[in-house]
């Protein structure tokens, strides 16, 4: 299907950028485009401008703190998380990156793009949920930061609200993460997606594709007990399709949490 008649903006600054977005009320800031144009195309939504961010290469750095933290611009591409000397001391960013489609969407997609179309199939907001990550949202009236846990807030809904945009993430230091999921196919999306992090303690657990946003759980201990006891502690009520029933996400959920801690522990120091 064709799209729809639609005004676009290239602006030359992230300031431009907001400008525009607060100036439009239907605006809608374009990444990668790979999740947005598919969604115009199939009339599910109509944005009246496109404010596409191609050239703001200050969105685009990945860098590494003193203190050991990432510090991904919303426009880095997932080929170059992989690439990326920086992203490397969080190992799981890249592995993730990796698991993601084919190499076209990998060239293309942007790690922002895929956070704030928040489709709860995605593989990046239960990882960042469960890393601990931050979010850097800046509008007309200043920059603020909002953690991951509380970034999401429902199918395609987050916390960079009209007007506002994502402009980096921040990810602590650590390397004892997992990242478990089941697609559908080979590079399809993810039909249950979990994400694991331990730092001394007992891990966070994020899961995906159960809810319209990821379910952050708090396991007592890494042990596998204890980790099923917090899965099934959760009532989790995830949506049935064609891809797979309520029950079956259910059981997928407890099995990949299980192996999600399980690739964390194994990489504790």
């Amino acid at each position: 299907m064709l799209l729809r008649e639609v005004e676009y903006a290239r602006p030359a600054s992230v300031q431009e950028a907001v400008r525009l977005l607060g100036e439009h009320e239907g605006a809608r800031a374009l990444a990668g485009g790979q999740t947005l144009i598919n969604v115009m195309k199939a009339r599910a939504a109509s944005p009246d401008v496109l404010v596409d961010l191609t050239d703001l290469d200050e969105l685009k750095g990945i860098e590494l703190g003193t203190d050991g933290t990432v510090e991904i611009g919303a426009m880095a591409t997932y080929t170059e998380i992989i690439a990326s000397a920086e992203a490397r001391a969080r190992p799981i960013l890249g592995e993730v990156s990796a698991q993601i489609a084919d190499v076209q969407v990998r060239n293309r997609g942007t790690i922002g793009g895929n956070v704030c179309s928040n489709d709860p199939t995605n593989h990046f907001p239960p990882l960042l949920v469960a890393v601990g990550a931050t979010m850097t949202i800046l509008s007309g009236n200043g920059e603020r930061t909002v953690p991951a846990e509380e970034f999401f807030l429902g199918v395609y809904m987050t916390a960079a609200g009209p007007g506002e945009l994502l402009t980096k993430i921040s990810v602590p230091p650590g390397k004892s993460d997992g990242f478990a999921s089941v697609a559908i196919g080979k590079d399809g999306t993810c039909i249950v997606n979990a994400a694991a992090s331990i730092d001394g303690g007992a891990p966070r657990l994020a899961i995906g594709c159960v809810d319209a946003v990821p379910v952050l759980l708090g396991p007592e201990s890494a042990e596998p007990d204890a980790v099923r006891s917090a899965v099934r502690g959760a009532n989790l009520e995830p949506p049935s399709d064609v891809h797979a029933s309520a029950d079956y996400r259910r059981h997928l959920a407890e099995v990949l949490s299980l192996r999600a801690v399980a690739q964390a522990t194994s990489r504790r120091s």
